[in-house]
Protein backbone atom coordinates (compact mmCIF):
# COMPACT_ATOMS: atom_id res chain seq x y z
CA UNK A 1 0.00 0.00 0.00
CA UNK A 2 3.12 2.16 0.53
CA UNK A 3 4.10 2.00 -2.80
CA UNK A 4 0.79 2.18 -4.18
CA UNK A 5 0.20 5.53 -2.54
CA UNK A 6 3.72 6.77 -3.66
CA UNK A 7 3.26 5.79 -7.65
CA UNK A 8 -0.14 7.67 -7.19
CA UNK A 9 1.91 10.90 -5.78
CA UNK A 10 3.81 10.58 -8.69
CA UNK A 11 1.64 9.60 -11.72
CA UNK A 12 -0.61 12.31 -10.29
CA UNK A 13 1.64 15.08 -10.90
CA UNK A 14 3.60 13.76 -13.86
CA UNK A 15 0.51 12.64 -16.07
CA UNK A 16 -1.12 16.53 -15.56
CA UNK A 17 2.39 17.20 -16.74
CA UNK A 18 2.34 14.76 -19.89
CA UNK A 19 -1.73 15.73 -20.45
CA UNK A 20 -0.63 19.65 -20.42
CA UNK A 21 2.48 19.09 -22.95
CA UNK A 22 0.69 16.38 -25.42
CA UNK A 23 -2.56 19.27 -25.78
CA UNK A 24 -0.39 21.94 -27.54
CA UNK A 25 0.94 19.04 -29.80
CA UNK A 26 -1.77 19.18 -32.40
CA UNK A 27 -2.31 22.72 -33.33
CA UNK A 28 0.75 24.68 -32.84
CA UNK A 29 1.53 25.20 -36.49
CA UNK A 30 -2.25 25.92 -37.79
CA UNK A 31 -1.83 28.50 -34.72
CA UNK A 32 1.22 29.96 -36.09
CA UNK A 33 -0.35 30.10 -40.00
CA UNK A 34 -3.51 31.15 -38.27
CA UNK A 35 -1.49 34.13 -37.65
CA UNK A 36 -0.79 34.89 -41.38
CA UNK A 37 3.01 34.02 -40.48
CA UNK A 38 4.95 32.71 -43.96
CA UNK A 39 6.63 28.75 -44.08
CA UNK A 40 9.76 30.09 -43.18
CA UNK A 41 8.54 31.99 -40.20
CA UNK A 42 7.05 29.11 -39.07
CA UNK A 43 10.04 27.08 -39.32
CA UNK A 44 12.46 29.88 -37.45
CA UNK A 45 9.96 29.70 -34.84
CA UNK A 46 10.22 25.86 -34.61
CA UNK A 47 14.44 26.06 -34.55
CA UNK A 48 14.31 28.89 -31.89
CA UNK A 49 12.11 25.99 -29.84
CA UNK A 50 14.25 23.03 -30.91
CA UNK A 51 17.55 24.45 -30.47
CA UNK A 52 16.21 25.65 -26.95
CA UNK A 53 15.54 22.13 -26.31
CA UNK A 54 18.94 20.85 -27.02
CA UNK A 55 20.90 23.73 -25.55
CA UNK A 56 18.41 23.45 -22.35
CA UNK A 57 18.87 19.74 -22.26
CA UNK A 58 22.69 20.19 -21.77
CA UNK A 59 22.30 22.00 -18.42
CA UNK A 60 19.19 20.95 -17.09
CA UNK A 61 20.53 17.82 -14.97
CA UNK A 62 23.06 20.19 -13.03
CA UNK A 63 20.37 22.91 -13.23
CA UNK A 64 17.44 20.37 -11.57
CA UNK A 65 20.68 19.16 -9.12
CA UNK A 66 20.90 22.38 -7.81
CA UNK A 67 17.40 24.04 -7.78
CA UNK A 68 15.64 20.73 -6.08
CA UNK A 69 13.69 18.42 -8.62
CA UNK A 70 10.15 19.36 -6.81
CA UNK A 71 11.25 22.99 -7.35
CA UNK A 72 12.27 22.28 -11.02
CA UNK A 73 9.05 20.55 -11.57
CA UNK A 74 7.04 23.60 -10.45
CA UNK A 75 9.61 25.34 -12.44
CA UNK A 76 8.22 23.58 -15.17
CA UNK A 77 4.94 24.68 -14.51
CA UNK A 78 5.22 28.24 -14.48
CA UNK A 79 7.48 28.62 -17.82
CA UNK A 80 4.92 26.58 -19.50
CA UNK A 81 2.32 28.12 -18.21
CA UNK A 82 4.15 31.23 -19.76
CA UNK A 83 4.72 29.72 -23.19
CA UNK A 84 1.43 29.21 -23.19
CA UNK A 85 -0.12 32.63 -22.77
CA UNK A 86 2.59 33.35 -25.46
CA UNK A 87 0.30 31.97 -28.00
CA UNK A 88 -2.50 34.75 -27.34
CA UNK A 89 0.20 37.19 -29.09
CA UNK A 90 0.22 38.11 -32.39
CA UNK A 91 3.68 39.46 -32.08
CA UNK A 92 6.58 37.35 -33.79
CA UNK A 93 9.08 37.95 -31.27
CA UNK A 94 6.76 37.38 -28.37
CA UNK A 95 6.07 33.60 -29.88
CA UNK A 96 9.68 32.85 -30.68
CA UNK A 97 10.43 33.80 -26.80
CA UNK A 98 7.31 31.49 -25.86
CA UNK A 99 8.77 28.58 -28.13
CA UNK A 100 12.09 29.13 -26.01
CA UNK A 101 10.46 28.81 -22.73
CA UNK A 102 8.80 26.08 -24.43
CA UNK A 103 12.54 24.34 -24.97
CA UNK A 104 13.41 24.96 -21.42
CA UNK A 105 10.06 22.99 -20.28
CA UNK A 106 10.52 20.32 -22.50
CA UNK A 107 14.24 19.79 -20.95
CA UNK A 108 12.29 19.82 -17.45
CA UNK A 109 9.86 17.74 -18.07
CA UNK A 110 12.37 15.00 -19.43
CA UNK A 111 14.75 15.65 -16.45
CA UNK A 112 13.17 16.60 -13.54
CA UNK A 113 10.09 14.26 -13.15
CA UNK A 114 11.94 10.97 -13.09
CA UNK A 115 15.05 12.40 -11.27
CA UNK A 116 12.74 13.12 -8.36
CA UNK A 117 10.84 9.88 -8.92
CA UNK A 118 14.20 7.66 -8.44
CA UNK A 119 15.84 9.62 -5.19
CA UNK A 120 12.33 9.05 -3.37
CA UNK A 121 11.98 5.93 -4.52
CA UNK A 122 15.50 4.22 -3.37
CA UNK A 123 17.17 7.25 -0.77
CA UNK A 124 13.59 7.95 0.92
CA UNK A 125 11.54 5.16 0.89
CA UNK A 126 13.72 2.42 -0.08
CA UNK A 127 11.76 0.38 -1.99
CA UNK A 128 14.00 -1.92 -4.13
CA UNK A 129 15.45 -0.35 -7.51
CA UNK A 130 13.85 -3.45 -9.32
CA UNK A 131 10.27 -1.86 -8.81
CA UNK A 132 11.44 1.15 -10.88
CA UNK A 133 10.99 -0.26 -14.14
CA UNK A 134 7.27 -0.91 -13.53
CA UNK A 135 6.41 2.47 -12.25
CA UNK A 136 8.47 3.85 -15.92
CA UNK A 137 6.74 1.15 -17.88
CA UNK A 138 3.56 1.94 -16.44
CA UNK A 139 3.50 5.57 -16.75
CA UNK A 140 4.83 5.11 -20.55
CA UNK A 141 1.66 3.25 -21.27
CA UNK A 142 -0.42 6.15 -19.68
CA UNK A 143 2.24 8.51 -21.83
CA UNK A 144 0.33 6.64 -24.89
CA UNK A 145 -2.86 6.96 -23.90
CA UNK A 146 -2.84 10.59 -22.63
CA UNK A 147 -1.24 11.42 -26.10
CA UNK A 148 -4.25 9.53 -28.10
CA UNK A 149 -6.92 11.53 -25.31
CA UNK A 150 -4.88 14.70 -25.88
CA UNK A 151 -5.60 15.12 -29.44
CA UNK A 152 -9.45 14.37 -28.96
CA UNK A 153 -9.77 17.14 -26.51
CA UNK A 154 -7.55 19.57 -28.52
CA UNK A 155 -9.69 18.70 -31.43
CA UNK A 156 -13.16 19.25 -29.15
CA UNK A 157 -11.83 22.63 -28.27
CA UNK A 158 -10.77 23.90 -31.20
CA UNK A 159 -12.64 22.78 -34.16
CA UNK A 160 -15.86 21.26 -32.21
CA UNK A 161 -16.58 24.15 -30.15
CA UNK A 162 -15.10 26.75 -32.76
CA UNK A 163 -12.97 28.65 -30.34
CA UNK A 164 -9.73 28.29 -32.79
CA UNK A 165 -6.05 26.57 -33.00
CA UNK A 166 -5.05 28.81 -29.63
CA UNK A 167 -7.87 26.79 -27.37
CA UNK A 168 -5.39 23.67 -26.33
CA UNK A 169 -3.03 25.77 -25.32
CA UNK A 170 -5.33 27.69 -22.95
CA UNK A 171 -7.00 24.33 -21.72
CA UNK A 172 -3.27 23.42 -20.79
CA UNK A 173 -2.73 26.47 -18.37
CA UNK A 174 -4.96 24.99 -15.58
CA UNK A 175 -3.12 21.37 -15.81
CA UNK A 176 0.17 23.15 -15.55
CA UNK A 177 -1.04 25.10 -12.89
CA UNK A 178 -2.37 22.13 -10.97
CA UNK A 179 0.72 19.62 -11.49
CA UNK A 180 2.66 22.74 -9.89
CA UNK A 181 -0.06 22.81 -6.74
CA UNK A 182 0.29 18.87 -6.67
CA UNK A 183 3.90 18.97 -6.85
CA UNK A 184 3.68 21.70 -3.83
CA UNK A 185 1.57 20.08 -1.47
CA UNK A 186 2.18 16.17 -1.81
CA UNK A 187 6.03 15.83 -3.19
CA UNK A 188 8.81 16.39 -1.04
CA UNK A 189 12.45 18.17 -1.74
CA UNK A 190 15.29 16.22 -2.66
CA UNK A 191 18.26 17.31 -4.12
CA UNK A 192 21.27 15.34 -6.62
CA UNK A 193 25.05 16.08 -6.33
CA UNK A 194 26.08 19.35 -7.23
CA UNK A 195 29.33 19.50 -10.26
CA UNK A 196 29.76 21.54 -12.24
CA UNK A 197 28.65 21.80 -15.75
CA UNK A 198 32.05 21.66 -16.80
CA UNK A 199 32.95 18.49 -15.92
CA UNK A 200 29.51 16.75 -16.75
CA UNK A 201 29.39 18.18 -20.28
CA UNK A 202 33.46 16.49 -20.33
CA UNK A 203 32.48 13.04 -18.73
CA UNK A 204 29.41 12.98 -21.13
CA UNK A 205 32.12 13.88 -24.25
CA UNK A 206 34.72 10.95 -23.12
CA UNK A 207 31.84 8.63 -22.50
CA UNK A 208 30.97 9.44 -26.29
CA UNK A 209 34.03 9.29 -27.64
CA UNK A 210 35.78 6.27 -25.42
CA UNK A 211 32.99 3.72 -26.66
CA UNK A 212 32.37 3.39 -30.76
CA UNK A 213 28.78 1.58 -29.60
CA UNK A 214 27.89 4.95 -27.61
CA UNK A 215 29.06 6.91 -30.17
CA UNK A 216 27.16 4.89 -33.11
CA UNK A 217 23.88 4.78 -31.00
CA UNK A 218 23.96 8.11 -30.56
CA UNK A 219 24.57 9.14 -34.35
CA UNK A 220 21.83 6.63 -34.92
CA UNK A 221 19.30 8.49 -32.33
CA UNK A 222 20.23 11.98 -33.68
CA UNK A 223 19.39 10.75 -37.19
CA UNK A 224 16.23 9.13 -36.26
CA UNK A 225 15.37 12.42 -34.12
CA UNK A 226 15.61 14.05 -37.04
CA UNK A 227 13.43 12.98 -39.21
CA UNK A 228 10.78 13.17 -36.09
CA UNK A 229 11.56 16.88 -36.08
CA UNK A 230 10.97 17.28 -40.25
CA UNK A 231 8.23 15.05 -39.87
CA UNK A 232 6.30 17.41 -36.78
CA UNK A 233 7.15 20.33 -39.01
CA UNK A 234 5.73 18.63 -42.20
CA UNK A 235 2.54 16.58 -41.24
CA UNK A 236 -0.01 19.97 -40.73
CA UNK A 237 1.06 21.80 -44.03
CA UNK A 238 0.57 18.83 -45.95
CA UNK A 239 -2.48 17.06 -44.41
CA UNK A 240 -4.81 20.87 -43.37
CA UNK A 241 -5.27 21.74 -46.93
CA UNK A 242 -7.58 18.58 -47.09
CA UNK A 243 -9.07 19.72 -44.34
CA UNK A 244 -8.75 17.29 -42.13
CA UNK A 245 -9.85 17.59 -38.12
CA UNK A 246 -5.96 18.25 -36.84
CA UNK A 247 -6.72 16.66 -33.03
CA UNK A 248 -8.05 13.02 -34.60
CA UNK A 249 -5.10 12.96 -37.11
CA UNK A 250 -2.89 13.77 -34.04
CA UNK A 251 -4.32 10.92 -32.34
CA UNK A 252 -4.42 8.46 -34.93
CA UNK A 253 -0.56 8.96 -35.14
CA UNK A 254 -0.08 8.70 -31.06
CA UNK A 255 -2.37 5.67 -31.24
CA UNK A 256 -0.46 3.82 -34.44
CA UNK A 257 2.95 4.93 -32.06
CA UNK A 258 1.56 2.93 -29.24
CA UNK A 259 0.50 0.19 -31.31
CA UNK A 260 4.25 0.21 -32.60
CA UNK A 261 5.52 0.00 -28.52
CA UNK A 262 3.06 -2.82 -27.72
CA UNK A 263 4.15 -5.17 -30.84
CA UNK A 264 7.90 -4.04 -29.62
CA UNK A 265 7.25 -5.59 -25.99
CA UNK A 266 5.48 -8.56 -27.48
CA UNK A 267 8.20 -9.14 -30.30
CA UNK A 268 10.91 -10.02 -27.59
CA UNK A 269 8.98 -11.44 -24.62
CA UNK A 270 9.69 -15.02 -23.64
CA UNK A 271 7.34 -16.26 -25.91
CA UNK A 272 8.64 -14.79 -29.18
CA UNK A 273 12.67 -14.25 -28.13
CA UNK A 274 12.90 -11.98 -31.38
CA UNK A 275 15.90 -9.69 -29.67
CA UNK A 276 17.05 -6.41 -31.19
CA UNK A 277 20.76 -7.66 -33.41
Amino acid sequence: PAFLRFQRDYYQVYCLALAADWLQGPYLYKLYQHYRFLEGQIAIIYVCGFASSVLFGLVSTSLVDWLGRKKSCILFSLTYSVCCLTKLSWDYFVLVVGRILGGLSTALLFSAFEAWYIHEHVERYDFPAEWIPATFSRAAFWNNVIAVGAGVVANFFAEWLGLGPVAPFMVSIPLLMLTGIFAMKNWDENYGKKRALSKTCMDGLKCLLSDRRVLLLGTIQALFESVIYIFIFLWTPVLDPHGPPLGIVFSSFMAASMVGSSLYRIAISKRYHLQPI
